[in-house]
């Protein structure tokens, strides 16, 4: 690693509306290194990436060097002449183009008046090699996975001859084979020299890649820590500003094999998911573990009646429920279902914290005519702001505007509203920062507490056994075996990734 930073962020502020988002922050990132930014959500990573990227100003007062000179002016133009390239969360790619267009994007081959489509095509092929991308420049972005979208975003930068590469919480829809594959990429673009600033919420991602870790908090900039300093236990209270010993609660009363309160049996689809039998208690913390494209996801949406099943029965407390039509017959029997995507399946962003909060509530109260009571309504949605800690000014405020801890919380909320039997949670802390997480896992288990079943899905191990009583194993569509509860299984990571790899079968048969 060079002796020299590449960047030098001094003195950085940025207010909004009066609102100082951010405080004198500071950074430096050298060649060849990994350097994770951390923090919860509204630290003001975003902000600061945003003005590195020259998407936003930064107030007067602060600097930015390259190669230890400043930059006068920061705008988009300036950034990608200087060779800073951000990839965002939310690709920003063009499905209907080709890879050699999309790589090419605002810098255009031309011959005459022509765009010179076999010239970028050849012009591409190099970088493509370099990544190892398996696909051709012709191909349509439309065809690829998300993946090799995300192959395509590098591919760009790299050919626009980056060399600061920001990367915002890349491994979120990705598996863990295409996790272990960019991860291997990211290390070979550090040997190559490039800068990489890596921003994830993920601490298991940190570990395995950073060499330096810098922390904000609150918008402030909070401190370093060298990859030989790095530990769990600091870093989570540079943060959040606080110790989270005690990180998952698990305080509910010990797996009780009585009081059924959701009987599921012969589940099916047709498709993935074949017949799949299980028992939820009241106050019990299901997991469900397995590896991605097991069905995990497909059979919640099917005991939901988000999808149509080709089989299966579902009763709650006690009562048969099935067949349910859709989700609103679900919800009317208890059973409500927390979606893996909160922005695409489960939030109306455009619509009020408040509004969000009262979608399923609202028709029960209202008056006589169909008229909503909007008093009702208001209090309802302050009292949850309340009680689940959601950071927000007001109940008027868009839900679009929050962080995703924030927003995870409104949608748990309205869920929570229609007095559920059963909750049904699908990766409940995906893209959420610790500070939430920790939140998050307390409502578990106060749910838990007062009598409700709980089914969590979770691809994050540590959140599966910190937080479950119980996990079901699901491979290629159905649940195979169970630990914890009765039996006899120690909940372990170990244990989890035998069973739903199929290792277990493989020892039998050895």
């Amino acid at each position: 690693m060079s002796l020299e930073p590449l960047l030098e962020m001094q003195g950085i502020s940025k207010t909004f509306n009066g609102l100082r988002v951010l405080k004198n922050v500071g950074l430096k990132v050298y060649p060849g290194e990994i350097h994770a930014l951390m923090g919860e959500n509204g630290a003001g990573k975003s902000t600061l990436m945003k003005i590195l990227s020259g998407a936003y100003q930064a107030d007067p007062g602060g600097e930015i060097r390259i190669d230890g000179q400043p930059v006068a002016t920061f705008d988009p133009a300036t950034a990608k002449t200087l060779g800073i390239a951000v990839i965002y969360q939310e690709l920003s790619l063009c499905p209907n183009l080709s890879v050699a267009e999309n790589i090419y994007l605002g810098r255009e081959l031309r011959r005459g008046w022509t765009i010179d489509r076999k010239g970028m095509q050849a012009g591409c092929v190099e970088v493509l090699q370099r990544l190892g991308a398996e696909f051709k420049p012709t191909t349509p972005v439309s065809s690829l996975s998300i993946a090799e979208r995300q192959l395509v975003e590098i591919a760009r930068a790299l050919h626009a001859h980056a060399r600061i590469l920001v990367m915002d919480e890349p491994t979120t829809p990705l598996s863990s084979r295409e996790t272990d594959r960019l991860f291997a990429l990211i290390k070979q673009l550090r040997s190559q020299g490039l800068a990489i600033i890596y921003i994830s919420h993920r601490m298991a991602e940190i570990y395995a890649l950073s060499d330096r870790v810098s922390v904000l908090r609150d918008g402030q900039y909070i401190g370093e820590l060298t990859r030989e300093a790095l530990s769990a236990e600091v870093l989570v209270k540079m943060m959040v500003g606080r110790d989270l010993s005690g990180f998952y609660k698990k305080e509910h009363a010990a797996y009780n094999p009585g009081n059924v309160v959701m009987r599921v049996r012969d589940m099916a689809d047709g498709k993935r998911v074949r017949n799949c039998s299980f028992d939820l208690h009241a106050g019990e913390v299901l997991g469900i573990a397995g590896l991605v494209g097991a069905g995990r996801t497909e059979l919640a949406r099917l005991i939901f009646a988000a999808d149509p099943r080709t089989g299966g029965t579902l009763e709650v407390v006690g009562k048969a429920v099935s067949p349910l039509r859709n989700p609103a017959d679900a919800i009317r029997a208890g059973v409500v279902y927390l979606t893996e995507d909160r922005k695409a399946q489960g939030l109306f962003l455009d619509m009020s914290v408040a509004d969000n909060i009262n979608v399923c509530a609202c028709v029960p109260d209202a008056h006589a005519g169909g008229v909503l009571d909007r008093g009702h309504a208001a209090q309802r949605s302050n009292e949850a702001i309340k009680s689940l800690s959601i950071r927000v000014a007001s109940g008027k405020v868009n839900v679009g505007a929050l962080s995703g801890g924030n927003q995870q919380k409104v949608l748990l909320a309205r869920l929570l509203e229609v007095k559920p039997h059963v909750l049904i949670l699908d990766e409940p802390t995906r893209g959420v920062d610790i500070g939430s997480k920790s939140e998050i896992y307390r409502i578990i288990n106060q749910l838990a507490l007062a009598g409700v079943g709980i089914v969590v899905i979770s691809s994050e191990l540590p959140e599966i056994i910190g937080t479950c009583d119980r996990v079901l194993i699901m491979r290629e569509g159905q649940l195979v075996a169970e630990v914890g509860g009765a039996s006899g299984h120690v909940i372990s990571q170990e244990r989890i990734i035998d069973l739903a790899t199929g290792g277990d079968q493989v020892a039998a048969h050895g």
